[in-house]
């Protein structure tokens, strides 16, 4: 009561908002889409290409990791020329790539294109919290981040739901080309309806700055547990849908693709607690709704040990809405609690995220091979443990001197 009101900020429920978030929306559709529809497609490449499931995991995994690696450089790049261009550019990129890892006539090809893939998308991923952050007025940016992370939960069950469905009528190739056109779509959307800039402070590249900004984010006492968060949760969250296609096509369920694509259906539970979960965050603080969340998606993975098909669905649905909850507090929490170099803390942050992605999603094929499902729902539940036990260790680090951050 009686505080003053920040100028400049994006308030919810004006014609500004509405262009943000449905242009951060499209770039969350877009790059999840991307990113994630060859994960149903899996046991199709293995025999495809005669790869085993670890091997065939790499199609995903190579994305993933350039990603990590661009986002070192995106973020700050970004920080000097702005966030708009280094989104838009990143978008358009990452579809033409996904139109020429279709084309590629060799697994390595098909690789490389998809490593290409994530190099693009770091471009994104890397500054749209931190665009979020700057843009959206603090009170309401639990919210704005649940919406954008909504988008991405979409675009995540798009992809896997069109390149299942599509893969038992025509080639992989067709069904991923198909992907790179969306993805296009959303590009035009995105440049078409994002806001420009109010706050962004164009800051010179420089590798001095780059390192002062790394160290300032890593003597934070919350921010490198953050960070740490990003890891353990995309690296559970990925490991799961990594190989739940090889156990549902396999006995006793012998499910076909259409079934298990349209299985993406669980992340629409996502969907709703991103933005619902960070509005909560927003309200009673992200100290005290991170732990919960992350319980969650640990009770969700354990409910998939059960042999029957409608506990292992479940158990998906739980599992997933816990992690996009969990994400987008975690996410949103970076964002407030990084009062300078943004764009590093975001990157920084994704980096951890998309390194969880790559490393835990191929060991995760160690798992599946040695002891089945049984073996992969146990790695994550050991994963899930140690961050809910990093999210309890978060709950008493003290919010920042006039911050309402944690």
């Amino acid at each position: 009561m009686g505080a003053v009101e920040e100028p400049g900020f994006i308030e919810r429920g004006t014609p500004e908002f509405r262009r943000t978030v449905l242009a951060l929306f499209a770039a969350g559709f877009a790059t999840f889409a991307v990113l994630y529809c060859v994960q149903p497609l899996m046991p199709v490449l293995s025999q495809d290409f005669g790869l085993d499931a670890a091997r065939t995991s790499l199609v995903l995994s190579a994305t993933s990791a350039m990603l990590a690696c661009g986002l070192v450089t995106t973020g700050p790049i970004s920080d000097a020329m702005g966030r708009k261009p280094v989104m838009g550019v990143a978008l358009v990129g990452a579809a033409l790539c996904t139109l020429g890892a279709a084309a590629m006539p060799t697994w390595h090809g098909v690789l490389v294109m998809r490593a290409l893939v994530g190099l693009c998308l770091s471009g994104l991923v890397a500054v749209a919290m931190t665009y979020l952050s700057e843009e959206i007025h603090p009170r309401v940016l639990g919210f704005a981040m649940g919406l954008y992370i909504g988008g991405t939960a979409i675009g995540g069950m798009t992809g896997r739901l069109i390149v299942g469905v599509l893969v038992d009528f025509v080639s992989w190739r067709v069904a991923v080309a198909v992907m790179g056109v969306l993805a296009l779509m959303a590009a035009a959307v995105f440049w078409r309806n994002v806001p420009p800039s109010r706050h962004f402070r164009p800051t010179p590249l420089r590798v001095a700055d780059l390192l002062g900004g790394f160290r300032l984010h890593l003597r934070d006492a919350a921010l490198p547990w953050l960070f740490l968060e990003g890891f353990l949760l995309m690296g559970g969250f990925v490991t799961l849908f990594n190989y739940i296609s090889y156990r549902l096509l396999g006995a006793p369920y012998h499910l076909s693709q259409t079934v298990v694509g349209s299985v993406s259906a669980v992340y629409l539970s996502g969907i709703y607690s991103s933005a619902r979960v960070g509005a909560l965050a927003d309200r009673l603080g992200r100290r005290r709704v991170l732990w919960a969340a992350i319980a969650v998606m640990l009770t969700g993975v354990l409910v998939t040990l059960a042999d029957p098909l409608w506990l292992i669905l479940t158990g998906m649905l739980i599992f997933t809405a816990g992690f996009f909850a969990s994400h987008s507090v975690a996410s949103s929490w970076v964002g407030r609690r990084a009062r300078q170099a943004r764009g590093q803390a975001s990157s920084l942050y994704l980096l951890s995220y998309y390194l969880g992605s790559s490393i835990a999603g191929t060991v995760g094929g160690v798992f599946w091979h040695r002891a089945g499902w049984t073996g992969v729902g146990l790695f994550i539940a050991g994963v899930l443990t140690v961050a809910l036990v990093v999210a309890l260790h978060l709950f008493r680090v003290p919010p920042l001197a006039s911050s309402s951050v944690g």
